[in-house]
């Protein structure tokens, strides 16, 4: 929750025997594929639990993937790690060496991205997520493939736990619903005192916070709080807008903690400050360090350093 008033991601090689928990399928005596193919020309299509000896190429929705790493049958779209996109001269995707293949130009796929949030919400949609990428381009762009994963991980899995897994659109406590109006500014709070308490995927809180992410989006949400638990995409970028320029409690944005190496616990800090960090409540900075390394699993990446703040 944004308590305060500011305006202002296992290894890459895991153990298969973990990333069998994430990714579902358990190898199977009776469907070894030692002779699989690593061609597109023979390629056949992917089966859960065949095994893959690496450099196996196989059909996946119209799309040819090449395992990276000897798998038991990994979803390819899932699994990145093991699998990547394989070009075979237009008869699939194109852009092999962990380009994202993903249709909608996200880094997380949309089955990724409900096996993260299997018990979400429907307001917060894939679609309301892609849709507000636009807005901060360099989120999950930046860096190597491995760091744009990673971030998108961190912002999820700090999103995971703001919301209860994407559960909760609005802050469960209403007695806390006045207490975030400053009156101190000279726009004071034209919506209403108990207007602007938590709300979204980062629980955008705060008169002043509604202003400044408003004005940075061109949306009137001093006066329109409502709009962020209404509006799926707005709701969307109001966290997009925090997570990629806004310090916070902390020294430096969620995405600039990731992308310069700085760690997950920086992000942490940026959103909840000594709240969490410095032994303010460190049960709930290990709950948003374990999702962030599920995530991290989940797309096939690795946490990074300095997890905890």
């Amino acid at each position: 929750m944004l308590k305060k008033r500011f305006v202002t991601l296992l290894t890459t090689a895991a153990l298969v025997t973990g990333l069998a928990v994430a990714f579902g399928p358990t190898v199977s005596s009776a469907s070894t594929a030692t002779t699989a193919s690593t061609s597109c020309e023979t390629a056949t299509d992917w089966q859960a639990g065949t095994w893959y000896p690496a450099g196996s190429i196989v059909r996946y929705n119209g799309s040819y993937y090449r395992a990276e790493h000897e798998n038991p049958g990994y979803d390819p779209v899932i699994s990145h790690w093991f699998w990547h996109p394989h070009n075979c001269g237009g008869g699939g995707n194109s852009g092999g060496g962990g380009e994202n293949p993903n249709p909608s130009g996200f880094i997380v796929s949309e089955a990724q991205f409900n096996q993260m949030f299997p018990n979400r919400n429907s307001f917060y949609t894939y679609s309301g997520l892609v849709a507000a990428l636009g807005s901060y381009p360099g989120f999950t762009t930046t860096g190597s493939t491995e760091v744009q994963r990673r971030e998108a991980a961190a912002f999820l899995a700090n999103v995971s736990h703001e919301t209860g897994g994407l559960v909760h659109i609005v802050e469960q406590n209403t007695a806390n619903y006045p207490h975030y109006c400053d009156w101190s500014q000279p726009y004071g709070c034209p919506a209403g005192q108990d207007a602007y308490y938590g709300k979204g995927p980062i629980q955008l809180s705060w008169n002043f916070n509604y202003k400044a992410a408003g004005d940075a989006l061109g949306i009137d949400l001093l006066n329109n709080p409502r709009l962020v638990e209404t509006d799926a995409a707005i709701s969307w970028r109001t966290a997009l807008w925090f997570w990629n320029t806004q310090s916070g409690a902390g020294h430096m944005s969620g995405h600039q903690a990731i992308v310069s190496g700085a760690g997950f616990g920086e992000s942490i800090r940026s959103i909840n400050g000594s709240i969490e960090c410095n032994g303010g409540n460190p049960g709930q900075v290990q709950s948003r360090i374990s999702t962030f390394q599920r995530f991290t699993e989940i797309l096939g990446t690795t946490p990074g350093g300095n997890l905890s703040c």
